[in-house]
């Protein structure tokens, strides 16, 4: 089925801020498509302000999926998301339309275009003694457990990323072999042009000034409001919801460790790191296509770009 999902679909990432919305949009107009988001926080409802989810305009204009799929509380594995993805497809492929993925989470990407290596059943107690651990010795002990074992697999995780430290840890120990091993059959990528996956690549300066405006958007729009009632409501958000970059800085603002000037300016910086991060991952994968693009964006034209480029005549 990872065949099929890269050479058969068309791709539209870029990082956060990047337009990817409104040029997906465009984009399925002009090749007949449904949109399946690839974004793992988009799946969780009332998670909307800090995610920027399309509006309700903009799913009518063209049919989303795989949006507010999953309450806050809940988990929602990569293995998870690839089964709902090839769900999706086969629905969208049973009207005759074109499949268009559009999001920013590499993760996401890097599964559908190549698989992934399943692993192991979760062992709970073990995960708790682990996240235990890290409660008790400091957020870098995970990080140097892992690099201990898998220095591999230390590299390409952010110090802070528990869960995905846990994980890792978890296969070492259930399989006596490094997570960076068996996922070395997943690594090879295939020719840009055998696939139709973009990306949107813009200067880093202007990107700065466009994720600057969106965070200030969101936190006019009702962020701390929105983040305030999931954390009230009947679902709180979980461990992995929670660390999303906007909801993590609010919810420290409310237990009062940041004013609000402080707050805002964090999930700037967080969001440009954040943005960092995407396009490190972005270029490591040989599928993708870069697209160049710069203020004022014209959604239309840049859409255009892409039909032309992913024409197969």
């Amino acid at each position: 089925m990872e065949k099929d999902f890269a050479s058969e679909c068309w791709f539209l990432t870029g990082p956060t801020a990047a337009g990817k919305t409104a040029v997906g949009i465009e984009l399925a107009r002009r090749i007949d498509a449904e949109i399946v988001s690839l974004d793992s926080m988009a799946i969780y409802r009332g998670m909307d302000i800090g995610t920027a989810k399309p509006t309700a305009a903009e799913r009518q204009a063209v049919p989303h999926h795989l949006i507010d799929i999953v309450w806050p509380d809940e988990e929602f594995s990569l293995a998870q998301y690839l089964e709902a993805a090839k769900a999706a497809v086969a629905e969208i492929r049973g009207r005759a339309k074109e499949v268009l993925f559009v999001g920013g989470t590499p993760l996401y990407l890097k599964g559908l275009l190549r698989g992934i290596f399943q692993g192991p059943p979760a062992d709970w107690r073990f995960r708790a003694q682990m996240a235990e651990g890290a409660e008790r010795r400091g957020s870098g002990w995970l990080y140097q457990q892992l690099a201990a074992v898998d220095p591999d697999a230390a590299r390409q995780l952010h110090p802070h990323d528990t869960r995905r430290l846990i994980r890792a840890l978890e296969v070492y120990r259930k399989t006596g072999r490094p997570i960076s091993r068996w996922q070395t059959q997943f690594a090879a990528g295939r020719p840009a042009e055998s696939c139709r996956v973009f990306g949107l690549d813009w200067p880093r300066a202007a990107l700065h000034m466009r994720i600057d405006r969106r965070v200030e958007q969101m936190f006019a729009e009702g962020l701390v409001e929105e983040v305030r009632r999931l954390l009230e409501g009947p679902a709180p958000l979980g461990k992995t919801a929670r660390q999303a970059v906007g909801y993590r800085e609010v919810i420290e603002y409310l237990e009062g460790r940041y004013d609000l000037g402080e707050t805002i300016e964090r999930v700037k910086c967080h969001t440009r790191q954040l943005a960092r991060r995407q396009y490190t991952w972005f270029r490591s994968l040989s599928e993708c296509r870069f697209i160049r693009v710069s203020e004022p964006i014209d959604e239309a034209d840049v859409a255009e770009r892409i039909a032309r480029a992913g024409r197969r005549d």
